[in-house]
């Protein structure tokens, strides 16, 4: 589940206690839909640690940020569905 690119990618830091979270959440919502979750540790990445910051994690579809801190599985399937 880790990797960089693709429709569905979670950012991360280590050591986050909210990101274990939605990375369970995100594992059970891929295999259901049959999507692979790409996770992204933002500290690899100035950019992507300027972007988002304290807001991980983030959640996004397609390049759309769809939820960050508190991830909501259903707004992820209907983003994921929208093809």
């Amino acid at each position: 589940m880790t990797g960089q690119g693709g429709r569905l990618v979670l950012y991360v830091r280590e050591g986050c206690h909210l990101c274990a979270s939605a990375e369970d959440l995100l594992a059970q919502v891929s295999s259901e839909l049959g999507e692979r979750c790409h996770v992204v540790d933002i500290d690899s990445d100035p950019a992507l640690l300027e972007r988002f910051g304290e807001m991980i994690p983030v959640v996004t579809v397609d390049g759309v940020v769809q939820g960050y801190w508190r991830i909501d599985a259903d707004r992820v399937r209907r983003a994921l569905a929208s093809r």
